[in-house]
């Protein structure tokens, strides 16, 4: 399938998934009603609920599936590696210890906005360390070693956090925020994150060529002209600004951009600088519907975006292993 085929394609897919997440919900407003009241806002109640509740979920969630998506896909292509995903350089599990020990201080719920902030500047202490261990002249490899200490470690610390946590209250509103969710955001949890999401999309999709070239190794990528390091360094400041930002609004919300880029990739011809963009499409489409699902499935009940993504997202996986371990065969 060509990029003139897809890429239209996943955008209006994302469109009406759009629209969908601003008409589905528990106020029982017809899709008429709500439509006026978001557009010309007619109805001060309706307006509230599209305008402030609505509205910056909807958004919220198709940034952040873009950004895994798209974070996801550029980590795959650098690496070479299928498993690869946004999490493994350990901007996740770092942006959670600083948003766990924004509500274990407290400080959250002093400051308005200090649960993001504290996820973005454990995202940033993320960025920082990998790059002092990987070295500027580090090989993927080393790259990889580096996020999966970080991630260690800073898994350990939260666990740790929850561990003494003296509140058991403050251990199970950690809990629950680590599952991943977009209710309850605001318009001020969406322009916080924006800036960073686009800094990281901006440098992310700057690598198409880079990804192409790195197919044939590095060896060969060096020879055309691309500066490895320069890009190592565009993938992980862009990655971690990016999914740092998702994290520290919504929590970890994961398999997105492992299992999307695995879908697309056969419907770009496995071409990494075409994947990018599609797979930013794809996170977005599937962190959308899943949205709309935990609204449908269990109304009742809080169920969590990041339980129902990896849900969806772990047997799919599996599927597309034991696809491509009989297509070996």
């Amino acid at each position: 399938m060509t990029a003139r085929v897809l890429l239209p394609g996943l955008g209006l897919l994302v469109a009406v998934l759009f629209l969908a997440a601003l008409l589905v919900g528990p106020a029982g407003i017809g899709p008429g009603e709500s439509l006026a009241a978001l557009l010309t806002g007619r109805g001060e109640a309706v307006t509230l609920v599209m305008r402030e509740i609505r509205l910056p979920r909807a958004l919220l969630a198709a940034m952040i599936g873009a950004s895994l998506g798209l974070s996801g896909a550029a980590m795959q292509g650098y690496l070479r590696n299928p498993l690869a995903e946004p999490g493994l350089i350990g901007v996740t599990g770092s942006a959670a210890l600083g948003a766990v020990i924004a509500l274990q201080t407290g400080l959250a719920g002093a400051v308005a906005l200090a649960l993001p902030l504290a996820g973005l500047a454990g995202a940033g202490a993320a960025v920082a360390l990998i790059l002092l261990l990987a070295g500027p002249r580090g090989s993927a490899f080393t790259l990889i070693l580096a996020g999966i200490a970080i991630s260690a470690l800073a898994g350990a610390l939260t666990s740790l956090a929850l561990n003494l946590s003296p509140n058991p209250f403050a251990a199970m509103e950690t809990m629950f925020w680590m599952l991943g969710s977009v209710a309850d955001r605001s318009f001020r949890h969406v322009w916080l994150a924006l800036p960073f999401m686009a800094l990281g999309w901006a440098a992310l999709a700057t690598l198409g060529r880079g990804l192409d070239a790195l197919t044939l190794g590095e060896d060969a990528a060096a020879a055309l002209g691309i500066r490895l390091a320069r890009m190592r360094l565009l993938l992980v400041c862009g990655t971690a600004a990016s999914v740092g930002a998702a994290t520290a609004v919504a929590g970890a919300i994961g398999f997105v951009g492992l299992v999307v880029p695995h879908l697309l990739r056969p419907l770009v011809g496995a071409q990494p600088s075409r994947l990018l963009f599609a797979s930013a499409l794809g996170g977005a489409a599937m962190v959308l519907a899943a949205d709309i699902a935990v609204r449908v499935v269990v109304p009742e009940r809080d169920l969590k975006l990041g339980v129902l993504t990896a849900l969806v997202g772990a047997p799919l996986f599996l599927h597309l292993i034991y696809k491509t371990r009989r297509e070996g065969v």
